[in-house]
C-alpha cells in the first residue's frame, strides 16, 4: 500500500541560491564577523562608497542563510533584512557589479517591499564580495530612492571597493586568530611546566589548582596499564 505524502506547507522559496551555497555559507562562517560591533574601517568604506556613487545609502552587506545584515551602513536605519527581499541575493549569483537602474521596472524586483514601500529603492549597485576566490559572501552597494546610473569610473571604484571590504573581512580574521593564539597557555614540552601571566614558569599542576579544586583519581587507561604492570611481580 502506498503511504500518501503529507504536504508541505511551507512557503516556496522565492529567491536564488547560488551553486556553491554550502561552501559560501561556510566561508560567511569561519570569517566569524556576522553580528559584530561596528567598526571603523567598514563605516569609513560605505562613506566613500556613498561619496564616490553620489548615493543617499550604501551598505556593507552580509548574505546569511535567511537574511541579509548589514556590517556598515549610511543613509539606512535597519540593521537587516530577510533575504528573500534582499537585492543582494541576487547579486551574490554572480561576481560582476549588479546595476538596477529602475527596479519598478524589473520583474524580480518591481513589487518588492523596498521598492512599494520604505526606502522605496529605485536604483540599486551591488558588488559581491568574494572570499575564497569565488564564494561571495555579500556585497558593498549603493542605493537611491530616484532611477539613475553608474559611470565607469563609479562602478569600478565599486568593485575596488568590494576589493577593500575582502581584505578587511580576511585581515579582521586573522586578527582575531592571533588574538586566540595569544590567549593560549604557554606549556614547556620538557618539563610540563607553565608561564603565567607575569613570565614565571611554574608547575602545571600548582597552576591549575590555583583556579580549579583539584582531586586525585586514575583514568582507567592508566588504571590498565598499572594492572598490566604489576601482573608478573604479584604472580611471582
Amino acid at each position: 500500500m502506498t503511504v500518501a505524502k503529507p504536504p508541505d506547507h511551507r512557503p516556496a522559496r522565492s529567491y536564488p541560491l547560488p551553486a556553491n551555497e554550502a561552501r559560501r555559507l561556510e566561508a560567511l562562517r569561519l570569517a566569524r564577523i556576522l553580528d559584530t560591533a561596528a567598526e571603523k574601517a567598514f563605516d569609513d568604506l560605505v562613506q566613500l562608497a556613498a561619496a564616490v556613487c553620489e548615493t543617499p545609502i550604501a551598505i556593507v552587506s552580509l548574505v546569511d542563510e535567511s537574511r541579509q545584515w548589514f556590517k556598515a551602513r549610511v543613509g539606512l536605519g535597519a540593521p537587516e533584512t530577510p533575504r528573500e527581499v534582499a537585492f543582494c541575493t541576487h547579486a551574490i549569483m554572480g561576481s560582476d557589479v549588479m546595476v538596477v537602474g529602475d527596479a519598478t521596472q524589473d520583474p524580480r524586483f518591481a513589487n518588492n517591499p523596498l521598492v512599494t514601500g520604505a526606502p522605496s529603492i529605485r536604483f540599486y549597485a551591488g558588488a559581491p564580495i568574494l572570499l575564497d576566490g569565488d564564494a561571495a559572501i555579500g556585497t558593498v552597494c549603493v542605493i537611491d530612492s530616484k532611477p539613475r546610473s553608474l559611470t565607469p569610473m563609479q562602478k569600478n571604484s565599486l568593485s575596488l571597493l568590494r576589493q577593500l571590504a575582502g581584505d578587511l573581512i580576511e585581515f579582521r580574521r586573522a586578527r582575531v586568530d592571533l588574538e586566540a593564539i595569544g590567549k593560549l597557555l604557554p606549556l614547556c614540552s620538557w618539563c610540563r611546566s607553565v608561564k603565567t601571566e607575569t613570565g614565571e614558569w611554574v608547575d602545571l599542576h600548582r597552576y591549575v589548582a590555583k583556579a580549579i579544586p583539584i582531586t586525585h583519581s586514575m583514568c582507567p587507561t592508566c588504571m590498565q596499564r598499572e594492572l598490566q604492570a604489576d601482573g608478573p611481580s604479584r604472580q611471582a
